[in-house]
């Protein structure tokens, strides 16, 4: 029994890992004027928050069509008994519902729709999970049994520098954004119930990340071991030393990179910071 991995462009998932643990992804859109490009096919990170800078506008976001999974699901039953799509939170977006549709037009392989309930590189960590299992010639049961068995010690916060984006995206109320913007705010967020809260107002961005820390730091400390992965919109500098910070204080935990690509950095902006983390 062969087990495909489908997941989609949020995850950011680098290249050169979906092709060595075969991992298929389904681009989400980002819009700009009337000018759909595929994020991570046809417009990079960097060309991205680039583009926001020259437009009047911001762009928009949308899901990939329910075709494009038919013809994916399609694609891989000549190989494959199953496949697990792994998604962005269907709080935020309706590509997990997509995955679920097409699932149910397509015969002749069990599609087994998982919603990360979370975005970025946190829903990543279930799909390089799954693709390990995957590849060692783990069944789709076994598999979805282990991403349900992570998601309670699965955590994200992060913290928009910016919040128009969040305020004109819809992805945060008018009145919680000119408060933040009139305050210099910094708002910790997180993912509640599948969408986008405020867990804390903080001053600034450093209170705001060193915040970030110690809510990691509350986990960490039970001496369990655990991955982490810090996540910026255009901070490298600033991600790199963080990390080499957080390595110091936090023998316990292995650190990795990542970014806020394209269609969520539309509604998050650069400048966005965050981190996320489970317990191994």
């Amino acid at each position: 029994m062969k087990t495909a991995v489908v997941t989609d462009s949020t995850a950011y998932i680098p290249k050169e890992t979906r092709e060595r643990l075969h991992i298929h992804m389904m681009p989400l859109n980002v819009i700009f004027s009337n000018e759909a490009y595929r994020e991570e096919v046809d417009i990079t990170a960097d060309e991205f928050y680039e583009e926001v800078k020259r437009q009047e506008k911001l762009p928009t976001t949308s899901q990939p069509p329910i075709g494009l999974f038919v013809e994916k699901f399609e694609e891989l039953e000549k190989e494959y008994d199953d496949v697990i799509s792994i998604h962005l939170s269907s709080g935020i977006s309706g590509t997990y519902q997509g995955a679920v549709s097409a699932g149910e037009m397509v015969e002749g392989i069990n599609v087994h729709a998982f919603d990360s309930e979370i975005s970025c590189s946190v829903q990543g960590f279930y799909v390089l999970e799954a693709a390990k299992m995957a590849l060692e010639g783990k069944g789709a049961g076994e598999i979805m049994a282990r991403l349900e068995e992570m998601k309670p010690s699965v955590k994200a916060y992060f913290m928009a520098d910016d919040l128009s984006h969040l305020q004109r995206g819809g992805r945060l109320s008018s009145a919680q954004a000119l408060i933040g913007s009139l305050l210099q705010v910094k708002p910790v967020l997180h993912f509640v119930e599948k969408v986008i809260v405020p867990f804390e107002k903080i001053r600034t961005r450093k209170k705001a990340m060193k915040r970030i820390a110690d809510l990691l730091g509350e986990d960490a400390a039970s001496g369990a071991k655990y991955k982490a992965v810090i996540i910026h919109a255009r901070r490298e500098a600033e991600a790199k030393d963080w990390k080499t910070e957080l390595e110091a204080r936090f023998p316990n935990v292995e650190f990795d990179i990542s970014y806020f690509g394209p269609v969520i950095g539309t509604h998050l902006g650069e400048g966005s910071m965050g981190m996320g983390w489970y317990k191994v």
